[in-house]
Order: structure tokens, then C-alpha cells, then sequence
């Protein structure tokens, strides 16, 4: 509803809901490209000039998701009939929520979309070494996670590509 009234403006409530929803899809992406692209600025990564899809993970496998400050989980089983059924991990919640998420493949990482609660959800997963801050362990994938409104940055690591360091910090 716009509203022309004394020269104001007025907007539904609804459309800015799906208007917010909308820029924070938009940002995500470009938070994704924009990682992508920095990542392409280096020799011998992995990526493709030609822009093959990523496929250093395939859909099969299970990944392990993780952050600290503040602490998370997110496991990402392989995928089932189009789909993965994550489950988010807090120390407050540790039998965690369920969820479903999407799965796409970029130049240079996976991209996962869903919804936790009403809230959007986005993960993007790209190669190269990280590092969780407080344990001795490297980790072959970097993780940036957006939920609703807040953006969790992470590592990640799969049975076929795992972490190096410790078992146990």
C-alpha cells in the first residue's frame, strides 16, 4: 500500500519483509563472489578458468561444519534425493535443530541455502587452509554462514578431506 497522504510515504509491512529477504540473498551472493573472486587471485588453487563447477566435494559426502566466538556446529550429511538435512549445533542446543538446505556448486566452492527457523539460511564453502583460533588443528575449507542476520565465519572438513592437528584439543 503506498500512501501519498501530506506527501509520505508508506509502505506494507510485507514488502519490506520479502524487500529485506531480498537484499540479504543479494549480499550473500556477492559476499560469495566477491570471496570467490579474491580466491582466483592466487595461483594454484583449484579453480578453473574455463568456470567448471567446483567438485572437490562431492554430493555424497558428509561435511562438518564449525566456529568459534561464538561456538557452532553445522553438519551437512550427503545428500538424499536432492537434498541434505543439516542439523545447527550450539553449546545451548546440543541435540541441535533440523533443517533442510539446497545445495549449489560455484567456480570455487559449494553454496548451501535453506531456512532454520524462519530465518534464511546461506553457507558458502571454498578451499584452502583454515584455522578454528583456538586449537592446533588446520582445516581444508573455509566457511562464512549466514543465519537471519547474523554471519558466523567457520571452518569445514569431510572423512575424505580432514582436518590435520590434534583428534582431541
Amino acid at each position: 500500500m503506498i500512501d501519498h497522504r501530506e506527501g509520505g510515504l508508506l509502505i506494507e509491512p510485507a514488502f519490506c519483509v520479502k524487500l529485506e529477504a531480498m537484499v540479504r540473498s543479494i549480499l550473500v551472493v556477492a559476499a560469495v563472489a566477491f570471496f570467490t573472486g579474491l580466491s582466483a587471485c592466487s595461483s594454484g588453487d583449484g579453480i578453473d578458468p574455463d568456470g567448471e563447477v567446483y567438485d572437490g566435494i562431492p554430493a555424497e559426502t558428509a561435511i562438518a561444519v564449525l566456529g568459534t566466538e561464538p561456538f557452532w556446529g553445522l553438519d551437512i550429511p550427503a545428500e538424499v534425493n536432492g537434498a541434505h538435512a543439516a542439523r545447527y549445533t550450539t553449546p545451548d542446543d546440543m541435540d541441535g535443530a533440523a533443517f533442510a538446505l539446497a545445495r549449489f556448486s560455484g567456480n570455487n566452492g559449494l553454496g548451501f541455502s535453506g531456512e532454520l527457523e524462519g530465518k534464511p539460511v546461506q553457507v558458502a564453502i571454498t578451499p584452502g587452509e583454515c584455522s578454528d583460533g583456538m586449537s592446533d588443528r588446520t582445516y581444508p575449507f573455509a566457511a562464512t554462514v549466514m543465519l537471519g542476520d547474523d554471519t558466523l565465519f567457520g571452518c569445514a572438513y569431510t572423512d575424505e578431506t580432514p582436518f590435520s592437528g590434534p583428534q582431541n584439543p
